[in-house]
């Protein structure tokens, strides 16, 4: 990572007087590989529900935006730092991540948690089962009984059931549920968790203009039908 020579307070305070002149370019910060929220297509751009998502709030915000890619574990961290100033990258809300970062309203409905395994009567009471590091999935196996193993990217947590290391991988249904239709060796169970608040946009606590210029584009997409007609595009949860 680059040294900051700047205080984050100070970048940020600068990024949000640039914001309301309408004279800087807003960073669209994503992880590229959580189909189908986000993912990097055989073009090598980013693509996915919240590139479609976030070009149209761009542009009902006025804002000129762009694009650019970050790991989930250090997602949050690197927002904070001013590396780019949203996080739109299938992250649910919860009132820990809201004590570090603020959120918009949200773009999507609480959606399903579901397990992946290779077998029906997989234990994920008991058992093992791995989840993305940092996510909700993973909180929720951590405070049951059963064993939580935890990998930096989503592939790796489906590779876990797959080579034998973990019994099963609870995640995102959306995101599941065409790896289990692709594999004939995984299935999903029939046990949905319901966890979270829905997905947002996350933005520095001091980015308060941007964060309402955001929330109005999302009403807006609410009011008139447009974000119901994306989230069935994709497949994603529920609508509005």
């Amino acid at each position: 990572m680059k040294k900051i020579l700047l205080s984050t307070a100070a970048l940020a305070f600068v990024s949000s007087m640039a914001f309301a002149d309408g004279h800087s370019v807003v960073r669209m910060g994503t992880e590229g590989a959580y189909p189908p929220y986000n993912f990097i297509n055989d073009a090598g751009e980013i693509d996915g529900f919240e590139r479609e998502l976030g070009d149209e709030l761009c542009k009902r915000a006025e804002l000129t935006c762009e694009w650019v890619t970050n790991e989930w574990d250090s997602i949050i961290p690197n927002l904070v730092s001013s590396n780019y100033d949203t996080i739109i990258a299938g992250m649910s809300i919860t009132d820990e991540r809201d004590e570090v970062i603020d959120f918009t309203q949200n773009y999507t409905q609480p959606d399903p948690s579901a397990y992946l395994s290779m077998s029906a009567d997989a234990d994920i009471t008991g058992g093992i089962v791995a989840a993305q590091a940092n996510t909700i999935q993973a909180s929720f196996i951590a405070a049951s009984g059963a064993t939580l193993v935890e990998f930096a990217t989503p592939e790796e947590t489906v590779a876990a059931v797959k080579n034998g290391e973990a019994d099963a991988v609870l995640a995102d249904k959306a995101f599941l549920t065409p790896i289990a239709s692709e594999d004939a060796d995984l299935m999903l169970l029939e046990q949905e968790e319901m966890i979270g608040g829905g997905v947002g946009m996350g933005l520095r606590e001091s980015d308060g203009e941007l964060k309402a210029k955001f929330d109005a584009a999302i009403a807006s997409m609410k009011a008139d039908g447009s974000l119901n007609a994306l989230l069935t595009k994709w497949e994603i949860g529920g609508s509005f």
